[in-house]
Parts: structure tokens; C-alpha cells; sequence
């Protein structure tokens, strides 16, 4: 029998179970903010001469994302004594950046959950670990490198897209990969090569590179617990591993994955190395404080978010 390689590099696939995975995956409906994110507010937001009235007029177009805004801004992280009713005041609160990334949240998380429709999963607490995830990889990125557009946000929120696509595609394997997760506490990867014959990852990286993601999306999605293993973009894969460690380890959200993560797992990931090839053990240690410290507020801002 024909066999090939997965994409985890650990374990084999037989050719006839890679073909009917991939054609599984391609009955799996696309996820159409994914392609484009809310098109008109990402280029206004990055034009030159930007007036919070205008942004105000774009968010005011979609319901859900309107409503976000007015929940996030009101929530505790940021605290405001009394309450914001009104979106050019929310707007002019959370600024520009906040809003991008709030743009780009709010279609590909509904997305998210008409994908894995009604299977059961406690997918509140994923939404709040892949945003969670994303936040910190923005921060892991900014603490050695300028990111000139929001590849490194978007990688980190996508990175366990494959639980969302074997949810979909596969429930029935979805399910038995989640009960044996509790009955055994193996690791959820080796699980899901013997239920499925491929982890989450390697069916992410499948599903995101058939429907034309560009090729960094591809590699973070792949090589998130690799790495090492990225060709062209490990700074950014390196980050949305650490960052999807120290979310894991800090219990922010739910990854799906019941193994916790220990303290010195994330300190030794090795993702470290690949981002801080010059550094000293200080400037780690310093990157990983901040790092910390980000963890506080994150909670709460998760909660005016999903």
C-alpha cells in the first residue's frame, strides 16, 4: 500500500485516506471572510486621512460587528466609568488598531461557528483561545520586528483551524477524538493520527491551501507545533506557537487540547530560538515578562470580544 508522509512528519497516511480526506474537504464550505474581511473598513483604516465619523458610518452597516464594538468598549478592560452608547465614541476609544483586528474578528469567528455548526464542543472558550492567541502573537512579533500589515494577527487566530474543519467535515471522528482525549489523556494530536490518519494541523494547512490562503497563513497553520519546520516564515510561526502555549498554560480559553502545559514547556519552546537567535538570556527573559504581564488584562478583554 501507498503511503505518504503527514504533515506533522510523524506518523504515515495512506494515499487512499489522503484522497478521501481531501475530498471531504472540498465538499467543507470555504469561510468567506477569510478571502475578505471586511473589505471597506480595512481600507479605510489604512488610508492616510482617516475620520472616526467615516469609520463610524462603515461599522454602523453590520449589526454584529457594531454590536461587538459597543461590548468591548464597554467592557472591564477598559473600564469607563460611564457607558458608551454611541460608535464615533467607541471608535475614538479604541482606536484604529483595535479596530482592524476587531474587523477582522468578528466575520471569521461567525464563520468559524456556522463551519463547526452543532457539534458539540465548548466553542466559546476556542473563540477566546485563537483571539487570545493572536493578541499575544502580535505582541511575541512586536518585541524584535514592525509587522507592516496584520499576517501575524491573522496567523495566530487561524492556527487550530483544523479542529474547526474536522468538526465539520469529520464529526463523527471529531467526537471520538474528543472522548478518547478524556478517557486516556494522550496527547490530542496522536489521537487524532489514529482516529482521522491526520492531526489538526496537517488538515488546516490542507484546508486553508485549497482555498488560496496565502502561503504564510499555510505554514502557521501546519507548523504551529513545529516551528523549525516552516521554510519562509518561521519568525511568525515561532510566534503563534509561544503564543499558543502561554495561552494554553495560562488557561485562557479552551484549545481543545486537555494536556496542560507546564511553565518550563513554554519557556523552552522552541520557538524562542528561532525569534531570538541574537539575544541574550536577559533580553528572553524581559521578552517573556512582558509577555506576562500582556496576560493580565487578556481576560477581560476576551469577554468584550466573544
Amino acid at each position: 500500500m501507498t503511503t505518504v508522509t503527514n504533515g506533522s512528519g510523524a506518523g504515515t497516511v495512506s494515499a487512499s485516506g489522503t484522497e478521501r480526506i481531501l475530498h471531504r474537504l472540498k465538499s467543507c464550505q470555504r469561510l468567506p471572510s477569510l478571502g475578505s474581511v471586511n473589505s471597506a473598513l480595512r481600507e479605510l483604516l489604512n488610508a492616510e486621512q482617516r475620520y472616526t465619523s467615516q469609520i463610524a458610518e462603515v461599522i454602523r452597516r453590520d449589526p454584529s460587528l457594531t454590536a461587538r464594538l459597543l461590548r468591548l468598549v464597554n467592557s472591564v478592560y477598559y473600564g469607563l466609568t460611564a457607558p458608551i452608547n454611541g460608535i464615533e465614541e467607541a471608535v475614538f476609544y479604541l482606536g484604529v488598531r483595535q479596530i482592524r483586528q476587531l474587523a477582522m474578528v468578528t466575520p471569521i469567528v461567525e464563520d468559524f461557528q456556522r463551519l463547526a455548526g452543532d457539534t458539540p464542543f465548548p466553542w466559546r472558550g476556542f473563540w477566546q483561545h485563537c483571539i487570545g492567541t493572536a493578541i499575544l502573537t502580535r505582541e511575541v512579533i512586536g518585541s524584535f520586528q514592525a509587522m507592516s500589515d496584520e499576517a501575524d494577527y491573522v496567523a495566530g487566530l487561524l492556527h487550530d483551524v483544523g479542529k474547526i474543519v474536522m468538526a465539520s467535515a469529520f464529526p463523527e471522528e471529531f467526537q471520538e477524538v474528543q472522548n478518547r482525549q478524556e478517557a486516556t489523556q494522550e496527547n490530542l494530536r496522536q489521537i487524532e493520527r489514529a482516529v482521522l490518519g491526520m492531526d489538526h494541523a496537517e488538515l488546516g494547512a490542507l484546508y486553508v491551501e485549497q482555498h488560496s490562503l496565502p502561503p504564510v497563513l499555510v505554514e502557521a497553520v501546519r507548523w504551529h507545533h513545529e516551528p523549525e519546520q516552516a521554510v519562509h516564515h518561521g519568525p511568525i510561526v515561532a510566534a503563534v506557537q509561544i503564543a499558543d502555549l502561554l495561552c494554553r498554560q495560562a488557561a485562557i480559553g479552551h484549545s481543545g487540547n486537555q494536556l496542560g502545559i507546564s511553565q518550563e514547556d513554554w519557556m523552552n519552546a522552541s520557538g524562542w530560538d528561532l525569534l531570538f537567535t541574537r539575544q541574550s538570556e536577559t533580553e528572553k527573559s524581559i521578552a517573556r515578562a512582558n509577555l506576562k504581564r500582556s496576560l493580565d488584562r487578556l481576560p477581560s478583554l476576551l469577554e468584550g470580544l466573544v
